[in-house]
């Protein structure tokens, strides 16, 4: 017979995981303001192996729209400047020899309100994902009245999964409407 609590802590475990992926791909989102997470998929190629760009340079912010990078070795700063180039990050990199400067432009307010369609975007798959692993437990409790579980115990697991797919559905909403406010905040 299923076990009913198991059950519901796996569906909530994967809408948590859903809802942690959306807030890290909307910390990649530029908002016009310095954030180090969009340097987060940027790989260099250094002593012939790909890693992290923070393991090859320490990475900090002087200011709100400048980020900086001070490579460990000097010689690395030509395979970061085309790490940089070759990701999706979308910023000339500058240097003088010691670091590498990334200036980010204002956005304009096209660009603000094609990153809010982008975020939507992302939401609204998260959404889904929620759905979906709220559908499949809920199939799976309907089947396990088949295997013997109760039909007030299915209810009141039903019940339960409801409320933990509306608060991962609020939390999605929270997540978006905040990074809506920031993009759209000059």
């Amino acid at each position: 017979m299923i076990d009913v609590k198991s059950t519901l802590k796996n569906a909530e475990e994967r809408m948590q995981m859903a809802a942690m992926y959306l807030e890290e791909s909307l910390a990649r989102i530029r908002a016009g303001r310095a954030n180090i997470a969009i340097l987060d998929s940027v790989r260099v190629n250094s002593y012939g192996a790909k890693v992290p760009l923070n393991q090859v340079a320490t990475v900090t912010l002087p200011d709100a729209r400048t980020i900086a990078i001070r490579p460990w070795d000097r010689k690395t700063i030509k395979d970061i400047e085309k790490g940089i180039m070759d990701s999706d990050v979308g910023i000339t990199p500058e240097n003088n020899g010691e670091i590498i400067r990334l200036a980010l432009p204002q956005p304009t307010e096209e660009r603000r309100r094609e990153l809010v369609k982008q975020c939507n975007k992302l939401g609204e798959r998260t959404k889904v994902e929620v759905r979906n692993a709220r559908q499949e437990t809920k199939d799976k409790l309907k089947k396990a009245i088949k295997d013997g579980l109760s039909e007030d115990s299915e209810k009141d697991a039903e019940d339960d999964l409801q409320k933990i797919h509306d608060k991962y559905i609020r939390e999605v909403d929270q997540l978006l409407e905040a990074k809506q406010k920031e993009i759209m905040t000059v």
